[in-house]
């Protein structure tokens, strides 16, 4: 019989195969193990699995900074390895991660991603050169005190409903006020103004916020959108549903565009009331500024070639605030006895920055060899304190990358870059263990998903991302929308999947879908309950339903 007709007739089989009870029935858990309390709680979520069907746990327990621990923790991590074992609930360790690099950079924060900056003015004085925004932006009317109608000016409303509020307002005599979201499509209700600004340059964003009632507490957005659509800025703080003023400030790198459209306003809003006030952009410099070799800093004078010399000219230059936040100026150029740098020199500086994706997202640089001399020294300590036969590659939601020098000097598309360093984290764990069995999520690997043209802040395509990683992992697919197009995918690849089902809903519906999707998989192997809210009350019955299957 013909091969390819074989397979076809093998895959059409799959689709209507009885019910199964996969061989990987894991349960997601994140903790830093930092209390005997905490032990007791993640013992607890490891004694449900097991007493219902459950025999893995994908555990997330800073593995990227095993080498900073306390003996403490290591004899938490000992006690519930010994747990588990007895329980029959295998440790399967998560780490790696690019994405979210907090445990790399706490051995170093200046192994974040980094954006560039191109020529920023500072002005020198006797002593130092200050940053000085050029050319200076401005928001007309952020304060909202001039208005069209019911309606600041200068400003377009996009969504149902925004309206001067001369009642509630944080200075001045007006704000904005949002409401009627579920009137807008996706929630989405905003005020745009077009900006001009120079390429290559950061911006910060500075607004006052009041909530009442709102609902999610996700629903406030701030946009900065390139002519080609393309979102430059990502803030999604998280309010309370109801609270008085607060300030939020962000920012953003221009990148190539030289306009953007300011959006300021709400998304997939519930219900309740938003109010805005008080809205301000501005040029910085030198915040969050990152140094290692593949983000250097350049001072030159400018209108000329004349580079200065750190150490010579100036003294070493970092942001001592480095948090990747925006609640700080950076630092002033220090000029040095005998400097070339004169009072009333205008220089230009290039450099690169890191910043924060939404709330939390830190990622980092997929290039720099640093990266990789941390995650082996963690391999020896995780195999001996949990001596896995799984692993667990943390390959998600890479939203930074591509701009440093190390990675321009590769001369290789972001694709293969991003597939070289899974590679490479891949071998790193199968020098230690040749065994050893190693899953990954699926999302920058998926075309359904993220391995695409234009995603986040990536100077380059993700596309075809797949072609360049090992042929034997596990792809674990979290998409649930897609969840069949993306299982489909991996398996006419020749590739196992898993599923990472629930995501902290008040129902089994999203398991339910899953395994109707698993079952016409060939080559599926598991599913796994996954909360990013620590939500484990309906583990037990998801124990059930996924290791009692009727046959």
């Amino acid at each position: 019989m013909n091969g390819q007709l074989l397979t076809t007739l093998l895959y059409v089989a799959s689709a209507w195969a009885a019910p199964k009870v996969y061989p990987d029935r894991w349960v997601y858990v994140p903790t830093e193990l930092g209390s005997d309390q905490e032990l007791a709680r993640v013992e607890g979520v490891a004694k449900t699995a097991g007493e219902h069907g459950l025999n893995g746990m994908l555990l997330s327990a800073g593995f990227d900074a095993l080498d900073l621990k306390s003996d403490t923790y290591f004899r938490r991590l000992q006690h519930l390895k010994q747990t588990c074992d007895q329980l029959g609930v295998e440790i399967i360790p998560i780490g790696f991660s690019v994405g979210y690099g907090g445990g790399v950079m706490s051995h170093d924060k200046n192994l974040a991603a980094g954006l560039p900056v191109r020529g920023a003015l500072f002005v020198a004085g006797d002593h130092d050169a200050r940053f000085v925004p050029d050319p200076s932006v401005t928001l007309a009317n952020g304060g909202f005190e001039r208005r069209e109608g019911s309606l600041p000016a200068r400003f377009t409303l996009h969504g149902s409903q925004a309206a001067i509020d001369t009642a509630i307002f944080h200075s001045g005599s007006a704000s904005v006020r949002f409401q009627n979201f579920a009137a807008s499509p996706g929630g989405e209700v905003y005020l745009a103004q077009p900006l001009r600004v120079q390429a290559n340059r950061c911006y910060r964003l500075r607004c006052w916020v009041k909530t009442e009632g709102a609902v999610p507490g996700q629903i406030f957005h701030l946009w900065a959108l390139a002519p080609d659509g393309r979102d430059l800025a990502y803030m999604e703080p998280s309010l309370a549903a109801t609270s008085g003023w607060q300030e939020l400030v962000w920012a953003f790198n221009s990148w190539y565009a030289d306009r953007v459209e300011f959006r300021i306003g709400v998304s997939e809003g519930q219900a309740g009331k938003v109010w805005v006030d008080d809205v301000k952009v501005e040029e910085v410099g030198l915040a969050n500024v990152l140094r290692r070799q593949g983000t250097p800093v350049r001072v030159h004078r400018e209108n000329s070639t004349e580079v200065f010399e750190e150490g010579r000219d100036y003294a070493p230059i970092s942001d001592p605030q480095l948090n990747f936040r925006w609640d700080h100026d950076g630092p002033p150029i220090h000029v040095v006895a005998g400097s070339r740098i004169h009072a009333r020199d205008r220089l230009r500086l290039d450099y690169y920055h890191g910043t924060t994706i939404y709330r939390d997202q830190v990622p980092i640089d997929m290039s720099e060899p640093a990266v990789y001399d941390i995650w082996q020294r963690q391999i020896p300590l995780i195999e001996k304190y949990l001596a896995p036969q799984k692993y667990f590659l943390t390959m998600d939601e890479v939203r930074i990358g591509g701009f440093c020098e190390t990675c321009k000097r590769r001369h290789l598309p972001m694709a293969e870059i991003l597939g070289d360093c899974l590679t490479r984290q891949y071998k790193m764990l199968r020098a230690a263990n040749p065994k050893i069995k190693i899953y990954t999520w699926s999302d920058m690997f998926d075309p359904n998903h993220n391995a695409r043209e234009q995603y986040y802040l990536i100077d380059g395509s993700f596309r075809d991302t797949w072609k360049y990683i090992p042929k034997d992992l596990v792809i674990a697919c979290w998409y649930y929308e897609k969840r069949t197009l993306s299982l489909d995918f991996f398996s006419k690849l020749g590739y196992k999947t898993l599923a990472g089902a629930y995501y902290d809903a008040d129902d089994l519906e999203n398991p339910k879908g899953w395994l109707e999707s698993l079952d016409r998989t060939p080559g599926a192997a598991g599913i796994m309950y996954t909360t990013w809210e620590n939500k484990y009350q309906l583990l037990g019955a998801f124990g059930d339903l996924v290791s009692k299957r009727q046959q």
